[in-house]
């Protein structure tokens, strides 16, 4: 009977602890889908492309063009990390309705490090 026991039990923890990593990894996977932010573009031609981009706490934006001049005002305001190729990183604070123009420079990966939604009215210059 002990063998029986400690058989059973010999397949079952490995049979749980596997299942747990199996878990974990789909909650990161989920995770890292919901961290992607994709812009909603409101207007685009030869000239300009106009689009809203929302940013959920935690979520990071790869896909930024940092080649091209663009204005931004915060809809709704908060506090966004910059982390360029090198390595270095920068906190920047956005208020709301406040405009900002960024100039083309290094390619950088925006996260959002508050606790808000942050959301931006973005009018790039082609």
């Amino acid at each position: 009977m002990k063998k029986l026991i400690s058989f059973v039990v010999g397949l079952l923890v490995p049979a749980f602890i596997m299942a747990g990593g199996m878990a974990n990894s789909a909650e990161a996977q989920e995770k890292l889908a919901k961290a992607s932010v994709k812009p909603k573009v409101l207007l685009e031609n030869a000239k300009v492309r106009v689009y809203e981009v929302t940013y959920e706490p935690g979520d990071e934006n790869t896909g930024i063009v940092s080649t091209a001049t663009r204005i931004i005002r915060p809809l709704k305001g908060g506090t966004l990390q910059l982390t360029y190729a090198d390595g270095k990183k920068e906190t920047v604070v956005r208020k709301a309705g406040k405009p900002y123009m960024l100039e083309p420079g290094p390619a950088y990966v925006t996260k959002n490090i508050g606790k808000t939604v942050i959301r931006l009215y973005v009018v790039q210059l082609k």
